[in-house]
């Protein structure tokens, strides 16, 4: 066996294979090696049913999905492997007008990436597939694309790519240990030695924790069990196949939650029914292989009496066999496939419940960022770091579970899933409860959404248009623009980066200047090495040697570690997570300063106190570091503080407050209201799939400044022409829908871009899209088209910040004393 390699990866699945597969096909092929200790395919690959889906609300996985049926088609050609591909398209009926909707939304991300997607109505589905009863459907999509494939022959074809192009597989070779080395290389031990090499992919289906566990990371994976019927043949698809009548599509009845596809003159069913038990919860026994479960067919009685009644040939035919097997899942359902945490050069491609789909694309997106440094496409739907240490072995049974029973569900733009909460709250939570809050959660974290009042029942109400919350939204925005309003941040990302390289580090890791005064703060962007935007804070300058930064809440783990990687390693840095221990609140409003006056000595006129700019100040009798900085383009501040004191500042601020009307607001006003200011966000406007420069964010970059992180790619892809910009527009004749992202931007009905997110403007009282356009049609006053679920309304180029455009409110340039 060899000794070293640069790349060595552990499992043989499809997803493993794949891996190598890809880093073999970008030149890497003989210095890559895969582990598996058992055969290849024998874990979860070689009982799963091979499907296809190219369904997936997610732009990320979408992208990974398109890829991955690409590569199959072409694989056999390749490899002379057959790979067993039927492309026979897939169907997806609706039974109502909201699952409609949902396809609508998705068939605007299909247009973005270029999925073809086509629109049936129930007769057309009749034709289609003339064994389905069509009684109760509204509609349905055909992906013709779409199919199914034989995944151990998949396998086995990637296989014998990568090894083609020199990549060594070792079969019967299990994983004993890995540890790294002190020069930084990792050792991985087997039973037949030790494999010294740079890099680790850990591809290892049910047995991730375990994995995990071995370098001490907490993979936030577990299995659940997934069923499907195997039936005996049916005469009339018998006599189908005979007459050379073509197969018919993969037919699922979302609103049903199944799916059923022919399989040798008979049928398959899948369900993915509620109840469905996680396993393997503390990991497989090391020595399994092959392994089923014993089958719960009462458990999936009522999606078998659903299918009968949508399909009644298979009421018709008895069952030959049930599968009951492991299927990898996510608190979310979207695969690991990226860097791991903490670690440099392990790297995580676990979690795939649709594996034989996500593998090509996986491997291809981990071979490319292993090589080159970077991915090609914006990976953060499927980030190893989107979840936390707060995803503990209990919570990701619930969530897992959850997530597995939710696959055919609806999957509205603001559901919010309840298992495993509330699980982190801000000391102020109840309060708010008290107050109608409706929450919603990012990392953990619980946030008012929307507050419930004037008898509004305090639940959620999910749709693809505007629904009950939009009323609330608006009165939440009303009283914020007129009064004063309060919203919890507790869930923000906070760190202090401290010691006597903190300054020189951090000027080379953003792309902005530093703040040269004590107190004095920045807008600043960490690039990557393409010179795409990888994260925003809020900086702080506490002192020489010491800054204090906030970001997003829900890439807290992605934002740190970034941070933590890029440090230097000689001790002269020092990293402080202080995301528990700090509370947020922010006052926004014409009447903030007024309010914030009545609780505090501190002189917060606008000579004393600029807008951005910082102050320790005492609220009541609570240290706070008050910033003068918000996300709504009001008057205002955020008050960071030690997190015990929340409730005391939070009963200050109200006790102060009634007379001048403090309401507090929630997330989806905050929404709105940052859309009227053009303000963009990490992971829509903000992207690594584009320069600073496409984002329109000059104003925040540097390039004169010296060296820093991307700066060399930043310069030259501005050099050679910005191709892509960002703009943001306003959209006519909406009456009950928004955009609400992915949306296709069309110019006499060609595709000129996407918009990256939408929503009404309360203030301006009109409905907005930021989008990313060709930059020829990126000047104000330019007209186009944009899709809101299927419907096609005019849109037009409007300057950045239709609300407020000089910033006047928020300099408060007309009440600058009060």
């Amino acid at each position: 066996m060899k000794s070293h390699a640069k790349v060595v990866v552990i499992g043989g699945g499809v997803v493993g294979v794949s891996a190598l597969y890809h880093l073999a096909r970008k030149g890497w092929g003989d210095d890559v090696v895969l582990l598996e200790k058992a055969e290849l395919t024998s874990g979860s690959t070689w009982h799963a049913a091979g499907l296809l889906p190219l369904f997936n609300m997610s732009y990320s996985v979408g992208q990974v999905h398109k890829y991955s049926v690409r590569l199959y088609q072409e694989l056999e050609a390749e490899t002379g492997q057959p790979v067993g591909f039927s492309q026979v398209g897939n169907l997806r009926l609706a039974m109502n007008h909201d699952r409609m909707d949902e396809y609508r939304q998705y068939a605007a991300t299909a247009r973005t990436i270029g999925i073809d997607v086509k629109f049936l109505t129930p007769k057309e589905i009749g034709k289609l597939w003339p064994m389905c009863n069509i009684d109760g459907l509204v509609g349905g999509i055909f992906h013709p694309d779409d199919g199914y494939i034989q995944p151990a022959d998949l396998t086995q074809a990637l296989a014998k790519g990568a090894r083609a192009r020199g990549a060594t597989i070792y079969r019967k070779t299990a994983v004993l240990a890995i540890e790294q080395t002190s020069s930084g290389a990792w050792r991985v031990s087997t039973p037949n030695g030790d494999i010294t090499c740079e890099h680790v992919i850990s591809a290892t289906g049910n047995y991730a924790r375990q994995t995990g566990a071995m370098v001490g990371l907490d993979i936030p994976v577990i299995p659940v069990e997934h069923q499907y019927i195997v039936t005996e043949k049916h005469p009339e698809l018998v006599k189908r196949r005979e007459s050379g009548a073509p197969e018919m599509a993969v037919l699922r009845e979302s609103d049903g939650s199944w799916y059923l596809r022919e399989e040798n003159g008979g049928f398959i069913l899948g369900p993915y029914e509620k109840g469905a038990p996680c396993c393997y919860v503390d990991g497989p026994d090391p020595r399994a292989e092959y392994e089923l479960f014993q089958e719960d067919i009462d458990r999936l009685a009522p999606h078998i009496e659903a299918a009968m009644s949508r399909v009644p040939a298979f009421a018709e035919v008895g069952i030959k066999q049930v599968y009951n097997g492991a299927i990898a899942y996510t608190p979310d359902g979207n695969p690991i496939i990226g860097p791991a945490w903490d670690l440099d050069n392990f790297w995580l491609n676990e979690g795939h419940s649709f594996g034989i789909t996500a593998a090509g694309g996986a491997g291809w997106q981990l071979a490319e960022w292993i090589v080159e440094g970077e991915p090609t496409i914006d990976m953060l739907g499927v980030e190893p770091r989107r979840f936390g240490d707060y995803a503990s072995k209990k919570y990701l049974i619930e969530k897992n579970e959850e997530a597995y029973s939710n696959v055919f569900v609806i999957h509205y733009p603001d559901e919010e899933r309840p298992a495993g909460r509330p699980l982190r709250k801000a000391p102020c939570y109840e309060r708010m409860q008290a107050m109608g809050a409706v929450f919603g959660q990012k990392f953990g974290w619980e946030r008012p959404n929307f507050f419930a009042t004037d008898g509004m029942a305090q639940e959620d109400d999910w749709s693809f248009r505007r629904s009950k919350w939009f009323e609330a939204v608006r009165k939440e925005v009303a009283n914020t623009t007129t009064n004063v309003g309060l919203l919890d941040m507790t869930a923000f990302a906070k760190c202090r980066i401290s010691g006597p390289g903190a300054e020189a580090f951090l000027d080379g890791f953003v792309a902005n200047n530093l703040p040269k005064k004590t107190g004095g703060m920045a807008l600043v962007h960490a690039l990557n090495r393409n010179g795409g935007i990888h994260s925003e804070f809020t900086l702080r300058r506490e002192a020489s040697d010491s800054f204090y930064l906030v970001s997003a809440g829900a890439l807290q783990r992605l934002d740190h570690d970034y941070i933590k990687k890029h440090m230097p390693r000689d001790g002269s840095v020092q990293f402080t997570q202080l995301t528990g221990a700090l509370g947020v609140l922010v006052v926004a409003g014409p009447k903030s300063r007024q309010l914030l006056q009545r609780v505090t000595d501190a002189d917060l006129s606008n000579e004393a106190f600029r807008w951005l700019s910082t102050r320790d100040i005492v609220v009541g009798m609570a240290p706070v570091n008050a910033m003068r900085v918000n996300y709504v383009g009001e008057l205002g501040w955020e008050l960071h503080h030690p997190i015990e004191y929340q409730n005391h500042i939070f009963d200050a601020l109200f006790a102060a407050g009634e007379d001048l009307g403090l309401k507090p607001f929630g997330i989806r006003a905050m929404d709105s209201m940052r859309l009227e200011k053009s303000y963009r966000m990490v992971g829509t406007e903000l992207s690594i799939e584009y320069s600073a420069y496409e984002s329109a964010m000059d104003r925040f970059v540097k390039p004169d400044k010296g060296d820093f992180l991307g700066r060399e790619a930043l310069v030259a892809s501005r050099d050679a022409g910005v191709n892509t910009l960002l703009v943001t527009l306003e959209v006519a004749g909406v009456d009950d829908a928004d955009a609400l992202g992915n949306n296709a931007l069309l110019r006499d009905g060609k595709l000129i871009g996407r918009a990256t997110g939408g929503g009404f403007g309360f203030r301006i009282n009109k409905s907005l899209a930021l989008g990313m356009v060709q930059s020829e049609y990126s000047k104000p006053g330019t007209k186009m088209e944009i899709e809101i679920l299927g419907k096609s309304y005019p849109a037009t180029v409007v300057a950045d910040s239709p609300f407020d455009p000089e910033n006047e409110r928020l300099r408060d340039v007309n009440n600058a004393n009060s």
